[in-house]
């Protein structure tokens, strides 16, 4: 585990590196300082680039959000997310999920994604064969969403999960609870819980076919030691940590190393081989 300035110190480890989406590349509403310099450069380096998120929503959308932002999409080879695993897999008949009652951040979001395939919707989980958890409102506090998710567990249904992530840091440092939270709880209750996204090792395993890259000349930055981290080392590509995102509060004092090492203790995953504070190369408490 090593401390680096910028993620052109270790580009000539790498063919191509594997970006997160929030706490990585933004905030939910901007992006964040340096950001865009560090696509640039290691584009101009020759570096295949990519961004694999654990979004409910499919590839496109999250590419055009990106680009709304200011950040240089087009710069991506590929934008690979939960949301768009899933879709594949109900495309081409591997799931088939039956009558779905969905859990999304806003209306409409499931009718966007479901575009294409043949899903019938319901309102009523009493109607249902299935829960799709993609999303939750924008600063709710999941009380809604888990009086639902009662009502489902009632009748035993099956969930599927397209954002396994507990939480999400959002511009005022508040980390925002996100679907994960709500469907560990709801596996812990003994109800069958299909989860698509990182940490799991096939969307990794995608995404390096697509970027016809070696998993081991391939670099993961993210900012979940739990999922990032710990899905990078499993699928065998290098993991760079980035602290200022998800876990910025636990690094605000002290030495980095030490802290990373303690979370990943917590978090049941491996260390990562690299440690940065942001994109930019913020070099804070480090020592």
């Amino acid at each position: 585990m090593h401390i680096i300035d910028s993620l052109m110190a270790v580009a000539d480890q790498c063919d191509a590196v594997v970006f997160d989406q929030w706490g990585v590349l933004h905030n939910g509403s901007t992006p964040y300082p340096g950001a865009a310099e560090a696509i640039v450069a290691l584009a101009a380096a020759g570096k295949k680039l990519a961004v694999l998120s654990n979004s409910g929503k499919r590839a496109a959308p999250n590419r055009e959000r990106i680009a709304a932002m200011g950040l240089p999409a087009d710069l991506f080879d590929e934008v690979m997310t939960s949301g768009e695993a899933f879709w594949q897999d109900v495309h081409i008949g591997r799931v088939n999920p039956g009558r779905l009652f969905a859990i999304t951040a806003k209306p409409g979001d499931e009718q966007r994604w479901g575009e294409g395939l043949s899903v019938e919707w319901t309102d009523n989980t009493d109607e249902a064969d299935a829960v799709l958890l993609m999303g939750l409102p924008e600063g709710g506090d999941g009380v809604a969403e888990r009086a639902q998710l009662d009502e489902a567990l009632k009748q035993g249904l099956p969930l599927f999960c397209t954002n396994p992530d507990r939480g999400s840091p959002r511009a005022d440092g508040v980390v925002q609870l996100s679907p994960g939270a709500l469907a560990h709880a709801y596996q812990d209750s003994g109800v069958d819980v299909v989860f698509y996204g990182k940490p799991y090792r096939p969307v990794f395993d995608a995404l390096a076919a697509a970027l016809c890259i070696a998993p081991s000349s391939i670099l993961m930055v993210g900012d979940s030691l739990e999922h990032d981290v710990a899905g990078g080392a499993a699928a065998g590509w290098k993991t760079a940590f980035v602290t200022g995102g998800l876990h910025a509060e636990a690094f605000e004092h002290g030495d980095a190393l030490a802290t990373a090492a303690e979370l990943a203790k917590e978090h049941q995953a491996p260390l990562p081989d690299f440690v940065i504070g942001r994109l930019a190369g913020e070099r804070k408490n480090y020592g």
